[in-house]
């Protein structure tokens, strides 16, 4: 998987691309938790280019969030493919996170 950091708006947005599952879930584990350690607050994840998701990439979305809420800090998800979306709903987590379309209409 590859994870490319992108500021805007003094907002951290993670773009994704490959598969986010057991054996790439703890890179993204460290990149989010170096940004927490680094100040930000509000958090996005762009699944635009990531072809699939598993329960190990969840956990690590729900540990965020978890920390965030300590911190009233914020996580949203945007560009979620039919295949990432079908997880999301099925373990609902369409209702723990807001979903957007777009990087812009998060950052909105």
């Amino acid at each position: 998987m590859q994870i490319d950091l992108d500021t805007k708006e003094n907002i951290s947005v993670f773009n994704l691309k490959g598969r986010l599952d057991s054996n790439t879930s703890p890179e993204l584990e460290e990149v989010i938790a170096s940004q927490l350690e680094n100040g930000s607050s509000s958090l996005i994840i762009n699944f635009e280019n990531l072809d699939y998701i598993s329960s190990a990439g969840l956990r690590v979305l729900l540990a965020t969030a978890k920390t965030l809420k300590r911190s009233s800090g914020e996580l949203a998800v945007c560009n979620l493919n039919e295949t990432v979306m079908e997880v999301f709903e099925i373990s609902g987590f369409s209702t723990i996170f807001p979903v957007f379309d777009t990087v812009a209409d998060a950052l909105a």
